[in-house]
C-alpha cells in the first residue's frame, strides 16, 4: 500500500518545469563569427555561448540577441522575458560605442588617428554609456525577478606574435576594451546583476595571439572579423556564464540554509 500510495504521489506531482533562458545582447550573444550563422541582419549562430549553455543544462532557449544591436534594441528584445524566464543573459554596449567604427579606424588609419577615434569612444564610455546601461538592466528587472548575468567584452589583442595592428593600435583598442568593461561591470552590480568578465578568460587567446580565440580581420564575410570564434564562444564565454550561474546557486543554496 505504501508503494501504491507512493506512485499515486508521484505521478500527481508536477515535474519541475525545465530552466528557461532568455538571451539579449548584440552580435557577441549571437554568435557572429563563430561559423554556421543565418544570413539573415541578425547573424545567429549555433555555436553562441547561450545556445551552448542551454544545451548544456537541459534549457529552453529564447535567443533574441541580433548582430548590431544597440541598448534600447535590446530593450526591445527583452520583450520576449515572461514568467517562465529562470535565467536572462546580456552582452550590450559595444555598439553604442560604436566600436566597429572604432576597428575600421584603427584598421585602415595610423597611429594618431586610431588613438582619436579610441578617445572618443572612451568619452561616450564614461558620460553617456552608464545611462543607457541603466535603461536596458531597468527595463529587464521590470520584466522579471530571475538571474540576470551580464558578460562583457574581451580585449581584442595580444602581443604575442607579428599582427597587422601596431602595438600603439592594440594598446589604444585594449584600453577602451577596460573602460567599457569597468562601466558594464559598475552598472551591472548597481542593478544586483551578476557581472561575468571575460577578460581573464582571452588571456592569451586575443587576436595575435598563437591560439586565437577572437577573429582578426575577415575579409569575406567581413562582419566576422574581431569577433569570437568557435573557441571564444565555448572556452571564453560560455566557461565565463558557466562559472557566473554555478557560483550563483551555491550562494543561493547557502543563503538559503542560513
Amino acid at each position: 500500500m505504501k508503494l501504491l500510495a507512493l506512485a499515486l504521489l508521484m505521478a500527481l506531482t508536477p515535474a519541475p518545469a525545465a530552466p528557461e533562458l532568455v538571451a539579449l545582447g548584440d552580435s557577441y550573444a549571437a554568435g557572429l563569427g563563430a561559423g554556421d550563422e543565418a544570413s539573415d541582419d541578425c547573424r545567429r549562430s549555433p555555436h553562441a555561448y547561450p545556445v551552448l549553455w542551454a544545451e548544456r543544462n537541459g534549457a529552453s532557449l529564447v535567443q533574441v540577441a541580433c548582430a548590431g544591436a544597440r541598448t534600447d534594441q535590446v530593450i526591445a528584445q527583452a520583450e520576449r522575458i515572461t514568467s517562465a524566464t529562470t535565467l536572462v543573459t546580456i552582452t550590450a554596449g559595444g555598439n553604442d560605442a560604436a566600436f566597429s567604427d572604432v576597428m575600421t579606424t584603427c584598421t585602415l588609419k595610423g597611429d594618431d588617428e586610431c588613438a582619436q577615434r579610441v578617445g572618443v569612444a572612451e568619452r561616450f564610455i564614461r558620460d553617456e554609456l552608464p545611462g543607457r546601461l541603466d535603461a536596458l538592466y531597468g527595463a529587464v528587472r521590470g520584466r522579471t525577478s530571475a538571474e540576470v548575468v551580464v558578460l562583457g567584452y574581451p580585449r581584442l589583442f595580444a602581443f604575442e606574435s607579428w599582427c597587422l595592428m601596431s602595438e600603439g593600435k592594440r594598446r589604444s583598442v585594449n584600453h577602451a576594451a577596460d573602460a567599457l568593461a569597468g562601466v558594464t561591470a559598475d552598472r551591472a552590480k548597481a542593478a544586483g546583476f551578476v557581472f561575468a568578465d571575460v577578460r581573464a578568460k582571452y588571456e592569451g587567446h586575443s587576436v595575435c595571439a598563437d591560439d586565437p580565440w577572437l577573429n582578426g580581420l575577415v575579409l569575406l564575410p567581413v562582419d566576422r572579423s574581431y569577433h569570437p570564434n568557435r573557441a571564444g564562444q565555448e572556452s571564453g564565454y560560455l566557461a565565463a556564464l558557466t562559472e557566473a550561474t554555478t557560483t550563483t546557486t551555491a550562494t543561493n543554496a547557502t543563503n538559503a540554509t542560513n
